[in-house]
Formats: C-alpha cells, sequence, structure tokens
C-alpha cells in the first residue's frame, strides 16, 4: 500500500482540511502523521467549538462532516502515534500532504527548516505532493537547492484567497483581534511572490460553498503534473479525492487543469 505523510504542527490545524482526506483516503493508502516531537498534534478547536466567533459561528467553523470526521480521526491509531519531525525522510514516503490552518500555532509548522527541506526533497523527486490553504504556504518557503528558487518557482497553485482571508479577520477582528491573520502578509501574497509569474496563481470562483461527498465539483484544486493545491476547506472533498488518484496513479478520476478552472461558482452551504 502507498504511504502519504501528513506533518502536522503542534496545535492549532485546520481539522477539515486533516480529517476529511483522511477518511477519504482511508484503506487506499496508509496515512502516517508526524509533528515535532511525536506527541498527538492538536487541532483549532475553535473550528470544531466556535468559540468566540458570535453571528459568523455558522458561516466559520467546520461543517457537520468536518466535525464529525476529525472526533473518528482523533482515535484513530496513527494519528495518536505521530512520528517526530527529526526522523522523517521522503525516500520513506510515496506522497506528502501539507494541510494548513490559520491560528497562531501553525507559525512553527509554517518556519519550520526540517519541514521545508523534508517538502524540497519531496519535489525533487517527483512525488505526490498536495496542499491546501497555508500548507501551500509550506511549499512556498521550501527551496529547491538546485536553483534556490521556491519549489513552486515556474508550477501553477492556487492557495487561500487574499478576500476570503480578509474578510475572515474583519468579521472577527473585534473579538479575536488577528486570529485569522496568521502574518501580516496574506497568503496569497506570500504565495505569488514565490512564483515564477504572479499569473501562475489560480483563484477560481468566490469562496462560497463547501463541497460534499457526490458534490466534488464545488471544490477547486490546481494540478500541475504530480502537485496538487486547494485553497480552503470547502475543497476538502475534491482535493481528497484528486490526491487519493494521483498517488494510486488512476489520472481517468482527476479532472484535468482546464475543467478545474471552469468549474460553476462555489455558493454556501450546512
Amino acid at each position: 500500500m502507498r504511504r502519504l505523510l501528513v506533518p502536522l504542527p503542534a496545535q492549532d490545524f485546520d481539522p477539515t482540511e486533516v480529517s476529511v482526506p483522511w477518511r477519504m483516503l482511508e484503506g487506499q493508502v496508509e496515512v502516517v502523521f508526524a509533528t515535532p516531537a511525536g506527541a498527538p498534534a492538536q487541532c483549532d478547536r475553535r473550528m470544531i467549538e466556535g468559540e468566540g466567533l458570535g453571528l459568523f459561528r455558522p458561516l466559520l467553523i467546520a461543517d457537520a462532516r468536518g466535525r464529525q470526521a476529525m472526533a473518528a480521526l482523533a482515535q484513530a491509531p496513527a494519528f495518536t502515534r505521530p512520528l517526530p519531525y527529526d526522523g522523517l525522510r521522503a525516500s520513506d514516503f510515496d506522497a506528502l500532504l501539507l494541510p494548513g490552518g490559520h491560528a497562531p500555532g501553525m507559525r512553527p509548522y509554517l518556519e519550520s527548516e526540517l519541514l521545508q527541506a523534508l517538502v524540497a526533497d519531496f519535489f525533487l523527486a517527483d512525488k505526490v505532493v498536495g496542499a491546501i490553504c497555508h500548507g501551500v504556504v509550506l511549499a512556498a518557503r521550501s527551496l529547491d537547492p538546485r536553483t534556490g528558487h521556491s519549489v513552486l518557482h515556474g508550477r501553477k497553485t492556487t492557495a487561500l484567497l487574499r478576500q476570503g482571508e480578509l474578510l475572515a479577520w474583519r468579521l472577527t477582528r473585534r473579538r479575536l483581534g488577528d486570529y485569522y491573520r496568521t502574518y501580516p502578509q496574506t497568503v496569497e501574497d506570500e504565495v505569488r511572490a514565490a512564483l515564477a509569474s504572479p499569473g501562475d496563481f489560480r483563484a477560481g470562483p468566490p469562496l462560497l460553498l463547501r463541497d460534499r461527498p457526490g458534490l466534488p465539483w464545488l471544490g477547486f484544486t490546481v494540478r500541475d503534473g504530480r502537485y496538487l493545491s486547494a485553497r480552503w476547506p470547502g475543497d476538502a472533498h475534491r482535493f481528497a479525492a484528486e490526491l487519493g488518484a494521483l498517488i494510486t496513479e488512476d489520472s481517468s478520476a482527476v479532472l484535468p487543469p482546464a475543467q478545474s478552472a471552469a468549474l460553476p461558482p462555489a455558493q454556501s452551504g450546512p
């Protein structure tokens, strides 16, 4: 069975972006988790419980599918017994998944030199790499030692959109301050700066409707070779399905990039 590595921060990862791919890929691939010291990671509980989100709670928290998947993941042996970062080698795995999250606990993960070197090794070996939301920032910060450029330089990608990040921040900043601003620079702006051309960033339709089983076309992904990216938890089902297809080399199950870019606009859902 192919092995998929999912590195996580010690705390504050987005529950949907981790648990939905795990649940959809379980049985197809062996999912292996890793954390800084090998202790179980803690998700961003605000995305499960909605504390401090006020009237915008239904819009901003994980939906029912994400919450249920996270509850199941919390009991999974692979999740409760992660590997430590310092023992990871790209050669031990077939694929890499870089999830996101926006709370302060994500910063050590995004800034980890160990993970950045590991990500570069996956790209250099032409292994499957999937990144969603802030996970694309980790990829953007990972440098190809041959060129000194980001491993995303010369590739097409998406990531959390500037408009979505700033909207969530404006809706919550009176209660939560900069909770939704991981860094002063937005995700989209940092990722665009790492690309060979700003036009290599693909925004897709508005961040409105979350995808779901049976309706993966409501999500949006960008595929460039064996690299797959998505924008936010609302793309998680499509992202997971296409990542699984890339890992198992079932290319017929992956929509071509042109088709992805032409998807109908997403709308709001439960």
